[in-house]
Parts: structure tokens; sequence; C-alpha cells
């Protein structure tokens, strides 16, 4: 019996360490948590990744919702990361004292936690109709990761409606023109004293339907 072909040989090794794999073993491994309210009950200790999900009634993210109904939490609203404390940005360590920071200090908590607050404040957005997941990382190139996720998952927050991560720029710095996201939705204090973003409200929901119906 003559023995089946197996599949062409692949001179190329596996380097688990290669940023590719290790941004897959993140993406992967924080898409297998499970989801919790937004801010998550119980305060916990690190840094790390997380995703945040819509499934509430709001007509302009009405696709989006019905697909994490339909498909539970399959598509992100937002993802992102919170840094270990004294990293540089990218997620370098500064040198060996550095590399166990991840768990640290209270990072990835308190990065959900302002991110309930902004929610809150929207005028037509309700917090109970968010939820996330979240994942505590030691590997200091997790933001790798988070980039991942962003490309495969395309988040609204994070492509189109951007601006949501942004934060109080301080007094006497207003000059700035305010983020798409609190043109839709209004809310959060701070933003109301931006300067108006170049984008009016007609043109964002055209944007908005356009990206959900790309990704139904």
């Amino acid at each position: 019996m003559k023995p089946k072909q197996g599949p062409a040989v692949n001179d190329e090794s596996f380097n688990p360490l290669d940023k590719e794999n290790l941004g897959e073993a993140v993406a992967k491994a924080l898409l297998s948590r499970a989801v919790h309210p937004m801010p998550p009950e119980n305060k916990f200790q690190g840094a790390g990744v997380y995703a945040l999900y819509y499934v509430g009634d709001f007509e302009p993210y009405r696709r989006l919702a019905l697909r994490n109904r339909e498909d539970p939490f399959s598509r992100p609203i937002y993802v992102g990361k919170a840094q270990p404390v004294g990293s540089r940005k990218g997620g370098e360590p500064k040198g060996p004292a550095d590399l166990p920071s991840a768990r640290r200090g209270s990072k990835l908590y308190s990065r959900l936690k302002k991110h309930a607050a902004s929610i809150t404040y929207a005028e037509n957005l309700d917090i109970t109709d968010f939820l996330c997941r979240y994942l505590v990382v030691d590997e200091v190139r997790f933001p790798l990761g988070e980039a991942l996720l962003i490309e495969r998952t395309r988040p609204l927050w994070n492509l189109v409606v951007e601006g949501f991560g942004n934060h109080d720029p301080g007094k006497g710095r207003h000059a700035g023109m305010m983020p798409v996201w609190d043109v839709l939705p209004p809310g959060r204090p701070w933003a109301k004293n931006l300067q108006a973003h170049e984008k009016e409200l007609p043109e964002i929901l055209r944007a908005i339907d356009e990206h959900l119906r790309g990704d139904a």
C-alpha cells in the first residue's frame, strides 16, 4: 500500500519568541478569558491587555451589539493595553529590575475603571451594556498582542470613533480639537472645553455605518 504524501517540507524553524508568535499567544489567551462587567467587580494587580464589548441598543452601534449577542463577545468595540509601571513606551524594560513589573501596581484594573468612568459620562450610553475581557501579562512585549487584535477585529473605537482613551489635557491646554469619541457620544466634561472637531456628526455616523457594514 502506497503511503500518503505529507505536506511539503518547511525548512523554517518555529521560534516561540518571534514577535508574531508572541502576539498570537497573547491574543489567543485574552480571547479565551471570561467576560466581566465594567469595571470588574474585584480589584486586581498587574498590567496587560484588554478588550471591551458592547451589547446595548444605541442605534449607531446596533450592528455591533447584534453581532455580540448572536456570536457572544466575538467583536470588541475597543482593544487596549495598560503597561507596567516604569516601562518605556512600547513596553521595553529599563533593566532587569523592570522585568517582573507587570505584577506591580494595579495598572490594568485602573485603566478599566477610568474607561468605565468615561462611558458613564456619555449621554447616550449605559455602562451596564459594556463588558470586558482582560489578561495580566508578565511578558514585556504584550503590546504585540494588542496590535494583532486591533488588526484582526477592527474595533470601532480604535479605528473610527477615535479618542476614547484620551485624557484631560489639563488647565490652559484646551486649544486642541475634541476627539471624535466626544462628538458621539458627548458627555466627558473636559472635552466640552476643547475646540469643535473638524468632522461633523453626519459624517461620523456615515463612517460608523460603513465600518460596521464592512464587518458584518
